[in-house]
């Protein structure tokens, strides 16, 4: 199996402009070596965000060139492992950033909270900080995306391209489909995290380096609008926007256009089903916008995709 380092900088934005790093071939299985979200700046206590940390942030590996895909297509990235490459993962409060205090985006007449830095040894499939900081190995990758259709978008940014999601189903096992908007699709991803709750509450994971083992396969002709996941028993889409509830109004919306195209469902029946059995998370309410993950259990759909 190929393996794939950056072989120089790493990306920061998703970009058609960027130059693509490698190919694949629909079919192909591919190692990828990603770096952590602050490109590995951050190692212990001292390493304060306000010293060590600039505007560069979630470094991405890629892009990477997907043989044949063109605009219109769909991307399918399968997980098929996700393995850390060292025995450490790192956590941080960041002066105005975080879902629990004033940011940029959300101003408040309040002091930043005080920084700190969360350092957490990985063994026997445990990530330990402390006496009561403990949680298990549950890999994902917070970055997956395709270059948007004309201008950079930065990699902190989730949107319809995919992008810094961070939502936990984009994890082994489970396939990511994302649209295609330029030739050859210039896949990145980066910003493994070895754990994270519910909305990235602090707006940093248990961030890790790691090596993703990953399968690509393009649809061709078949356009989709967002991400969408698939696992063995659920379709999920991620739907990103500020107000949070648009994120949840695209995130369903797209998936009933999944049921209605692949399940043959009528439009309005999937309405139903989905406010009957649908469910939701948020993935990250941090971030320039946030993402939401809406989900059905395929036991509802009934049948084969087709």
């Amino acid at each position: 199996m190929r393996e794939i380092v950056q072989p120089g900088d790493y990306s920061y934005v998703f970009s058609r402009d960027v130059a693509p790093i490698t190919s694949v071939l629909p079919g192909e299985t591919v190692a990828v070596y990603t770096e952590d979200a602050f490109t590995g700046r951050i190692r212990g206590p001292e390493d304060l965000p306000s010293r060590v940390l600039d505007n560069r942030l979630n470094p991405q590996t890629g892009p990477i060139y997907v043989e044949g895909a063109e605009p219109g297509d769909t991307l399918a990235v399968r997980i098929d492992a996700i393995e850390p490459t060292r025995d450490w993962a790192v956590s941080a409060l960041i002066p105005f950033f975080g879902g629990l205090t004033g940011t940029a985006a959300t101003a408040m007449l309040t002091d930043p909270l005080p920084e700190r830095i969360y350092v957490y040894d990985l063994a026997d499939g445990m990530l330990t900080c402390g006496d009561r900081l403990r949680f298990p190995w549950q890999p994902f990758l917070g970055t997956m995306g395709t270059a948007p259709p004309l201008e950079a978008v930065s990699a902190l940014t989730p949107h319809a391209h995919g992008g810094n999601m961070d939502v936990r189903d984009t994890c082994p096992g489970n396939t990511v489909f994302l649209p295609v908007f330029v030739p050859g699709a210039l896949f990145f991803t980066g910003d493994a995290h070895a754990n994270q709750g519910d909305g990235e509450l602090c707006g940093v994971a248990l961030e890790i380096s790691a090596r993703a083992t990953l399968t690509f396969d393009l649809t061709k002709g078949r356009p989709i609008a967002w991400p969408r996941i698939e696992s063995h028993d659920r379709l999920m889409v991620v739907g990103s926007a500020r107000p949070m509830e648009d994120a949840a109004r695209i995130a369903y919306r797209e998936l009933i256009d999944w049921i209605v195209a692949d399940y043959g469902f009528d439009r309005l029946d999937a309405y139903q089903l989905l406010t009957q059995a649908g469910s939701m998370y948020v993935g990250n309410m941090v971030d320039t916008y946030y993402s939401l993950v809406a989900g059905i259990e395929k036991s509802y759909l009934g049948g084969l995709a087709g």
